[in-house]
């Protein structure tokens, strides 16, 4: 995966972009998330990995896919619990750090990715990750969302 930062310019590699970022903000949290998007043919798939910074803000790098259009919500949504814990094992496999996973789900029965929290929550959990869904905070997947668009 090629991430970008938002002036457009390629990570090359995200690892030495992490240590960089927790070496000039030693109290960053580190936050990936992913949003999905169908439009014509296409669905887009955006993951962001985002730098919480306190109360001094936010910086994120992203990547961006189109797959061939996803129409079962229910598959489309789950990719994006694929596509994130994907980043957040390659991280995680590579240096010591604390992630947390930002997931476009909600807690309220009245919206459909609702059945997909429990399940998607539970595997992100058994693999150590804290999990952030609607309507607690949401860095990565606001981000994320943005760039889905």
């Amino acid at each position: 995966m090629i991430f970008k930062k938002v002036d457009g310019s390629k990570v090359l590699k995200i690892t030495n972009h992490i240590k960089d970022m927790l070496s000039n903000h030693p109290d960053a949290e580190i936050h990936i998330g992913t949003d999905s998007q169908n439009h014509r043919r296409f669905s887009v798939y955006c993951t962001v990995i985002a730098f919480k910074m306190g109360s001094r803000g936010v910086h994120y790098i992203y990547h961006k896919q189109s797959l061939p259009k996803i129409k079962d919500i229910w598959s489309r949504l789950w990719k994006e619990t694929e596509f994130s814990i994907e980043v957040a094992e390659y991280v995680k496999s590579r240096m010591n750090v604390d992630i947390q996973i930002d997931m476009d789900f909600n807690k309220d029965k009245m919206h459909i990715s609702n059945k997909l929290v429990s399940a998607s929550r539970g595997w992100a959990n058994s693999l150590g990750y804290k999990v952030n869904i609607k309507p607690f905070s949401q860095i990565a997947t606001k981000a994320a969302d943005h760039y889905c668009r």
